[in-house]
């Protein structure tokens, strides 16, 4: 049975050594022994006990992540340490560590000291044959620039021929979510190898992932050209949700409901992935990786290239949550100031718990700086780790609450019946600001004295 080591058992890496732990041979054994390897802090000893235990280390409503997960514990296959010198016993290393960058900054600055920290972590300890898989999404030319000089000359400073090298770059496209692990297993994937050797060897791991008869691979030409089809495809997201902004706010100036309109557009199947209003972009990856060709282009490679498409897309989107708060602001009278606001939804996306770089918090910092008492919830997050702040399982009563801002369409409030839950329907303002409601919905709370508007739509459409 082959050793495969996942570093860094973050929302990726753990679904990854997950769906890389369920993979079975011929004989219905399992294909591989995993062994997930996080850092010592107080998040990873707690991720690594969870997978030692038997559990998914992340509030998920993918039941199928966590029946796996129980499963593989039970075969005895799933295992997770912080001990680095286990990267010696592995026939199979996959990265999945962050790489961050400051992406609001006018001249972003590529960041590789926490990366580069890890890949040298695996240098001092790897076999020279070992397949040494970059999932982690990194700006094109890192693999070329910096992964292969590092472990290159961790290996000779173990007096190790890197001839043998095999470095692989395949990206990740992990939804987190109800398809949680869907998204790794039954998705298409791209690789590409530093050496054809080393795609070939990825390309074998891979098909005993990954389910090809369905989800065919699609190998390219280099480790920069995967990488950059992650960063671009990511842009690209990136730039569609930032246009819809400023149609967000012509629809609610005219008296529109743009929601109508997307999707009438929808129905042209060319426009089909046209998205809807909401708080603009979140989480991890549509924030920071349009800003990762540009400083890639400048700092790996020497070339001072404009992009700015993908700079205005990001100072667009991450303009929304103030838009929010604004239309808040005007329906309350032209103040927040003393106003008791509850927000619901604080994760960055729908029935999922991670809260990296969520539209919430910026909505939460400019509320509280205009006055505002902010009360949180959301089903998913128990702690609120940017702000440090716990979160209530349970909705509270809104008897004292001024107004209600749903910011994130989590089932649970897709399910809320306003009309029994609201205790002073005609002092409290709703505002949706990510259709958790539809119009239909709208017009049968207002008929029972529901104040409801929504982000996107003209006032008492």
């Amino acid at each position: 049975m082959q050793k495969v080591c996942i570093q860094g058992l973050g929302f990726v890496g753990s679904a990854m050594a997950t769906a890389v732990a369920l993979a079975l041979d011929e004989q219905g054994c399992p294909h591989y022994d995993v062994l997930g390897v996080d850092l010592p802090t107080k998040n990873g000893l707690r991720r690594v006990a969870a997978l030692n235990e038997g559990y998914f280390p992340f509030e998920t409503s993918d039941p199928k992540l966590n029946l796996a997960v129980a499963r593989a514990h039970a075969n005895g296959n799933l295992r997770a340490t912080t001990d680095d010198s286990v990267y010696a016993e592995a026939d199979i290393i996959v990265v999945d560590v962050h790489l961050d960058i400051p992406f609001l900054d006018e001249e972003p600055q590529l960041q590789f000291d926490g990366f580069e920290k890890a890949i040298r972590t695996i240098g001092m300890h790897m076999r020279p044959d070992a397949l040494v898989i970059i999932e982690t999404t990194v700006p094109p030319g890192t693999c070329e620039k910096v992964v292969v000089p590092c472990l290159t000359e961790e290996l000779q400073h173990r007096g190790l021929e890197a001839s043998e090298l095999r470095l692989a770059h395949s990206y990740e496209r992990v939804m987190p979510g109800k398809d949680y692990l869907d998204s790794v297993i039954n998705f298409w994937r791209v690789y590409s190898g530093h050496t054809p050797e080393a795609a070939d060897a990825c390309e074998a791991f891979l098909s005993t992932i990954i389910n090809i008869q369905d989800y065919p691979l699609t190998r390219l030409s280099s480790t920069t050209a995967s990488e950059t089809a992650k960063v671009m495809e990511n842009t690209y997201r990136a730039v569609n949700i930032s246009f819809i902004s400023e149609w967000t706010r012509y629809a609610e100036k005219i008296g529109i409901d743009l929601f109508e309109v997307v999707k009438a557009i929808q129905m042209r199947p060319t426009h089909h992935n046209i998205r809807y209003p909401g708080l603009g972009i979140g989480g991890y990856c549509l924030t920071k990786d349009p800003t990762f060709a540009p400083a890639a282009s400048k700092q790996l490679f020497g070339y001072d290239l404009d992009f700015p498409f993908s700079r205005l897309a990001v100072k667009t989107a991450t303009e929304m949550p103030h838009h929010g708060v604004n239309r808040l602001e005007k329906l309350l009278g032209g103040s927040v100031k003393d106003r008791r606001i509850l927000l619901c939804g604080v994760s960055y996306r729908q029935d999922v718990a991670d809260t990296r770089y969520s539209p919430s918090e910026t909505v939460y910092r400019e509320l509280i700086k205009r006055g505002a008492e902010v009360v949180c919830h959301d089903p998913f997050v128990r702690h609120w780790e940017e702000l440090d702040m716990a979160i209530p399982s349970e909705l509270p009563s809104t008897k004292s609450f001024d107004a209600i801002m749903f910011a994130v369409p989590h089932s649970q409030y897709q399910k809320l019946d306003l009309v029994e839950w609201l205790v002073d329907i005609d002092r409290i303002l709703v505002l949706d600001a990510h259709m958790v409601f539809n119009a239909f919905q709208r017009r049968v709370f207002r008929e029972h004295g529901i104040k409801i508007e929504s982000i996107g739509v003209g006032d008492g459409q």
